[in-house]
């Protein structure tokens, strides 16, 4: 791709960057377990110390700010999910999990699906495909020496995926990836215009509770939205799926959700989709199997 003049780019050029990834068949299940009417996908990306580690910097304020996240964001969400008897999934950064391993048990003893995001939350775009190979095998590696169980997902750090991830992603076995937007329904990836057997649960900046709650200097980022806003929004994301009978998926991370002025957002939310009476609140790992293979468990 030509970046100063992208006008004069070939077609043919244009045309296999765009075919490069794609949306493959939707998975829509006609039924989802027990007689749900719709799944609710609750995340968290547990990016803590390496929210500024993986941007090649170490400020010491900031890292305090990233262990906020483990040392009380993680637990005042496992408490509010417990409470409603829910489970989720947690994609850590692998440099994140040595940091502490001890704070993985609590997450992974008491049911929650642990996912790949990273060695050190590195921007993927960026790295050759040897190199990123090495740190997306390194990654798993390393969640399951800590964990016992070995990580069947896979989320890029911020999104932000080269032209091998997908390719990678696939080669190594992983069920299903999550950092892509091309639906809000899960769908098969293609690679080249290929099937990769790779289930895509589409992330979204809107249901990302960065977008709307998160300080930053660099780039410069203000919490501009009130949390009840956020809540509606989540909210209206979910009833939406509801009535669809589709799925709702959303991410957020311990050092943004988990203060006490906004763990009531996620503690709403399931108050307000449990009281529906019919809604499944599966594992990412659980919601792959199930629209690869509905009934397969």
């Amino acid at each position: 791709m030509n970046t100063d003049r992208p006008w004069e780019t070939p077609e043919a050029e244009w045309r296999a960057d765009v075919t490069r990834v794609r949306a493959g068949k939707p998975l829509k299940p006609k039924r989802w377990p027990g007689g749900a009417r719709c799944a609710f996908a609750l995340s968290f990306d547990c990016d803590h110390e390496t929210f500024e580690l993986g941007t090649g910097r170490a400020a010491i304020g900031r890292m305090a700010w990233g262990e906020f996240g483990r040392r009380t964001g993680v637990p005042r969400i496992l408490e509010t999910l417990a409470r409603h008897d829910v489970r989720a999934s947690f994609f850590v950064p692998a440099v994140a999990g040595l940091i502490e391993p001890d704070a993985l048990n609590p997450i992974a003893d008491t049911g929650h699906e642990i996912g790949v995001h990273g060695w050190i939350h590195e921007n993927t775009s960026l790295l050759t495909r040897d190199v990123e190979k090495d740190l997306m095998l390194r990654s798993r590696d390393a969640l399951r020496d800590m964990t016992g169980v070995e990580p069947v997902g896979h989320r890029a750090a911020n999104w932000d995926l080269s032209a091998d991830t997908i390719d990678l992603v696939a080669e190594l076995g992983f069920a299903y990836d999550s950092s892509m937007m091309a639906d809000d329904s899960c769908y098969e990836l293609l690679s080249n215009g290929h099937p990769t057997g790779v289930v895509e649960i589409p992330v979204d900046w809107v249901r990302d509770d960065a977008v709307y709650l998160l300080f930053n200097r660099a780039p410069p980022t203000r919490p501009w939205t009130p949390p009840e806003a956020v809540f509606d929004i989540f909210r209206r994301e979910f009833d939406a799926a509801y009535a669809e009978g589709g799925v709702c998926q959303l991410v957020m991370h311990p050092f943004v959700i988990g203060y006490r002025s906004r763990i009531w957002i996620l503690d709403h939310l399931v108050q307000h989709a449990r009281s529906k009476g019919d809604v499944w609140f599966p594992t990412h790992a659980e919601l792959a199997a199930w629209v690869t293979d509905p009934g397969a468990y």
